[in-house]
């Protein structure tokens, strides 16, 4: 899906984001090759910032963050994590998957949306929760 916002990437979430590509792209089968390339194009266009200047406002990894479901009307609350910590029964959504892909670099007040099977979904980011960096937390 075309977005044509700019998305803000911390300097070490971008390199081990790439790092993360080159290494699945390397392990035939290992993951569908869409996704991929999805996270890839999202951060080719990323502006690359400081983890200790980027906003507070921003989906960064390992951001907790509120969202309203714009067809319920529901909030719901997701951790933006790697592909190793990711948890469905805890909320924990892989950068990987459409929705992860989607959520990174956006700021609150921004609507994401992506592919589901049941068409697109479109959610806005009302709150982090959480975000590492505004937190000092830059060892994660």
């Amino acid at each position: 899906m075309a977005r044509k916002r700019t998305i803000y990437v911390t300097e070490f979430d971008f390199k081990r984001l790439n790092k993360l590509i080159e290494m699945l792209e390397d392990a035939p089968g290992a993951l569908d090759a869409r996704y991929l390339e999805e996270l890839d194009d999202e951060l080719r266009r990323a502006k690359v910032v400081d983890p200790t200047n980027v906003p507070a406002d921003i989906v960064t990894m390992n951001s907790k963050v509120r969202l309203t479901d714009l067809d319920t009307g529901r909030d719901v609350i997701y951790q933006l994590v790697f592909p190793g910590d990711a948890d469905a029964g805890q909320n924990k959504i892989s950068v990987l998957a459409p929705m992860g892909t989607a959520l990174i670099g956006f700021k609150v007040g921004d609507t994401v949306e992506w592919a589901a099977p049941a068409g697109v979904k479109k959610m806005r980011i009302e709150e982090i929760i959480y975000q590492p960096e505004a937190a000092g937390d830059f060892h994660l």
